[in-house]
């Protein structure tokens, strides 16, 4: 099995940028960060996002006063309220279902800790493709011929589905219609390559041979062509929903942490503030669930993966998607296969300039420390391929969640109540798949049956995959072992490392004043011990993928606490 084939992360350079100075930042899926930002200075900004807020119902969408649930001011109306559908995570997944819902007559509210697209969404590229992460006789080994069908279906649904969106609602997205190109790295057999083609072709994908992929001065050899896949400037989309969603009377509260959601007859999401939305149904959509403590978290693994920009000039480079396959890497053994590079060109500056987009490098959240080299390969990969490329403009790194059978999970939550719904697990293909959420999770609410309710079932059980299961978890248990730095003395201003001090163990973080701050360096989630990420300057669960910033602020979950200070703790 092709392990992570992974899209990239975006990360935003300030928290003060208005809306319309952002959008013009922007490309065609990023937010454009000056590479001076991108080290030190930048890493204090790390994971503040610029707050495109939106709630209210004046006109078109633009920067406007953060809409937090049990906020004064008369904003929210009622410092507790109820719907028909409250959902957490205001991404591509959370605010697909929202708009549908809303459509279709449901009172919708949906509520994120941070602003709208903040998390995996804001930092995509956006490869909106039917062209999947795991290959499709992957595919056909866990879920049968059928299985790869309804795949390849659902993920070209949600392209057209999108381009219908956009054009219903007049969303300015940038959306365009282009081809995909997947080959092999240099001298590998097209072995792999001939067996693709044969799987696509019994999913239904319109595939073709050609016998080099549209780079001038690369030889790929022999190439799959995708033919109309797509790519878009995912913040331009989440405006466009966010503003049908308020026409519509759905509700949005961003800067509003959910810590609990309960399912049943008195289904209820409480807010870190202990405030209430009462709802019929529960829907989590951010990334990893933060309601599911044990059974999900089970069956996928988090994993980084990094990006950079380089500067071309208009028409350097082709307008397309590229893929190569996944390669071995002897750093990496234990760890499972070094993705392929995902590669596309955004939109540039009016001078005639583009970014050429290169991903790839992936590894398990918190079990690798070399994320320099991971770039310089990234660069150097290109260069041999886009020899006219210009200097590095950008970089930066996110996070995915890879599922143990290669297929996201949309659906009821395992072990919960019926009424609780979840969306995680998106290999890679979080545009296509959030998506496919917004079309099934609104039906499964509906009248409780989809087409594609079993392929994304959350509670599946996949034998083929019961030997990856195995890995994936015995990899999970190695993460509760100690790792340890001997004393904190040698610290530089802007580091962080966990030490052991009698029987706690404490993450420590030295900031750019030179004040030591300490915290529990055990996730609050189960458990784990978390460890310092050098690039982004924030605690990582290697487990689970919890992140917190260098003061101990949560990020992303599972976990929705952040960690304890020291003193406060017992380990």
């Amino acid at each position: 099995m092709l392990r992570i084939q992974r899209r990239a992360a975006l990360l935003f350079s300030v928290t003060t940028l208005k809306l319309n100075d952002a959008l013009r930042l922007i490309d065609i899926a990023t937010l454009e960060i000056s590479y001076n930002c991108a080290r030190r200075e930048f890493r204090n900004y790390l994971w503040k996002f610029p707050e495109i807020i939106y709630g209210n119902s004046s006109g078109r969408t633009g920067r406007r006063e953060p809409f937090v649930l049990g906020s004064d001011g008369g904003r929210t109306g009622a410092s507790s309220s109820g719907c028909d559908v409250c959902i957490v995570g205001a991404g591509i997944a959370g605010m697909s279902i929202a708009y549908e819902l809303g459509r279709q007559g449901h009172e919708v509210i949906v509520l994120d800790d941070g602003a709208i697209g903040r998390g995996m969404t804001g930092r995509t590229t956006a490869h909106l493709v039917n062209a999947l992460d795991d290959r499709y006789y992957d595919l056909e080994k866990y879920h049968g011929e059928d299985g790869a069908r309804m795949a390849a279906q659902s993920h070209s649904a949600a392209i057209d589905w999108i381009e219908t969106v956009a054009q219903r609602e007049s969303i300015d997205c940038d959306f365009e219609r282009l081809d995909g190109y997947l080959f092999e790295p240099p001298n590998e057999s097209l072995k792999n390559l001939e067996k693709e083609f044969d799987a696509c072709q019994r999913a239904g994908l319109d595939v073709e041979w050609v016998d080099k992929a549209p780079i001038e001065a690369f030889d790929t050899h022999r190439a799959i062509k995708f033919p109309r896949q797509g790519q878009i400037h995912p913040l331009k989309y989440l405006q466009g929903l966010a503003d049908a969603i308020v026409r519509n009377g759905g509700r949005i509260f961003t800067g509003t942490r959910v810590e609990e959601a309960i399912g049943g007859s008195n289904a209820r999401v409480t807010t870190a503030n202990k405030l209430t939305v009462t709802a019929k149904a529960i829907v989590v959509a951010s990334n990893t669930p933060i309601n599911d403590r044990y059974v999900i978290h089970t069956k996928q693994a988090p994993y980084t993966t990094y990006v950079i920009g380089l500067q071309v000039k208009r028409n350097d480079v082709a307008h397309a998607l590229f893929w190569d396959t996944a390669e071995r890497a002897g750093m990496e053994t234990g760890l499972g296969v070094v993705p392929y590079h995902y590669v596309r060109v955004a939109k540039g500056d009016s001078d005639g300039n583009e970014v050429l987009i290169v991903g790839g490098e992936d590894h398990k959240t918190g079990q690798a420390d070399d994320f320099e080299q991971r770039y310089q390969r990234l660069e150097d990969w290109a260069r041999v391929r886009w020899p006219k490329a210009g200097e590095v403009a950008f970089q930066w790194s996110g996070q995915v969640m890879e599922p143990v059978d290669s297929m996201g999970y949309i659906g009821r939550n395992p072990a919960d109540e019926s009424n609780v719904y979840i969306v995680t697990g998106d290999s890679g293909n979080g545009m296509t798949h959030g998506t496919i959420a917004g079309m099934l999770i609104p039906e499964l609410i509906r009248r409780g049956d989809h087409a594609w309710a079993k392929l994304y079932d959350p509670t599946r059980i996949t034998l083929r995959t019961t030997p990856d299961f195995a890995k994936e978890n015995i990899n999970v248990a190695r993460q509760y072992v100690d790792y340890f730095v001997a004393s904190a003395d040698d610290l530089k201003s802007g580091e962080g490392a966990v030490i052991r001090r009698g029987a706690k163990k404490i993450a420590v973080y030295r900031d750019e004043a030179g004040t030591l701050h300490e915290m529990t360096a055990v996730c609050p989630h189960l458990k784990c011990i978390v460890h310092w990420n050098r690039n982004e300057t924030t605690w990582d669960c290697p487990c689970h993928g919890s992140r917190f910033d260098a003061l101990g602020k949560v990020l992303n979950g599972p976990s929705v606490a952040d960690l304890a200070p020291a003193e406060n703790t017992d380990t």
